[in-house]
């Protein structure tokens, strides 16, 4: 087989649609994985240049149907060299929960809701992943957030699982690195896809922009790109590594 065996989460629209297409254009086999999108999915691999492109679901927040996902694409790809944990749940999914204004029970659920998806299905991920890059090395790339860092008062689940994925990421990229396995996050801020879609409607999508001396937001194919890099031969020196996509909107020390 020819190219990289490619598993990207998430990947049947937004950020992960751009990534498995940066990834397929550059002549590698992906896996796109989704959880209730499937003619989202077969559009795309059908669409992807290049061939040996397969369809996968599962539900993240499920453990076992995680392990079961990422074993069936690396059999049906004949191994796996990257795995992008892209999926996570925002906006209309993990709705807006402050801790004054929000009852007991949704706040509960919320955090479970969000950690499952964001923490839990992405470390299960990566846990099965390894096991198929142990002999041949690999990389993990995770999609966190500009929230991980500046906060997210209104979605405080949202912003405490991407920062518990950055630190899962680094103590990963520690034990991972003596079977060449390279760890490494991307931290966008606002980028426009479906998933941010009410944000960015004005009024308050102009108060976005705003954020952002460039006055916009970030498109996904400028974090495929950054993801790409990082899963290359070249990039293992930034194992470890978190790089903040967010156009000079947040910038932290």
């Amino acid at each position: 087989m020819t190219g990289r065996a490619i598993l990207v989460t998430g990947s049947s629209r937004g950020i992960g649609r751009a990534v498995a297409t940066r990834f397929a254009r550059a002549g590698d086999r992906v896996a796109i994985h989704h959880r209730d999108s499937a003619a989202l999915a077969g559009e795309l691999a059908a669409a992807l240049p290049g061939s040996g492109h397969v369809v996968v679901r599962a539900d993240l927040a499920d453990p076992t149907a995680v392990r079961a996902m990422v074993d069936e694409a690396a059999q049906r790809l004949g191994g796996l060299d990257v795995l992008v944990n892209n999926a996570g749940v925002f906006g209309p999914t993990d709705r807006p929960h402050p801790i004054f204004g929000t009852g007991y029970e949704q706040w509960l659920a919320n955090w479970r809701a969000t950690f499952d998806v964001n923490l839990f299905g992405a470390a299960n991920a990566s846990w099965a992943a390894a096991q198929h890059m142990r002999e041949r090395g690999g990389r993990i790339i995770n999609v966190s957030s500009r929230g991980a860092f500046r906060g997210e008062p209104d979605q405080p689940a949202y912003g405490a699982s991407k920062a518990a994925l950055n630190s899962m990421a680094q103590s990963l990229a520690v034990a991972l690195a003596p079977y060449g396995i390279g760890v490494a996050c991307v931290a966008p801020g606002f980028v426009e896809t479906d998933m941010t879609n009410e944000h960015l409607k004005s009024p308050r999508g102009d108060a976005i922009r705003a954020q952002s001396p460039f006055g916009r937001v970030a498109r996904p194919e400028e974090i495929a790109s950054a993801v790409h890099w990082l899963a290359s031969a070249e990039a293992e020196w930034a194992s470890g590594t978190i790089i903040d996509l967010n156009g000079a909107s947040y910038l932290r020390t």
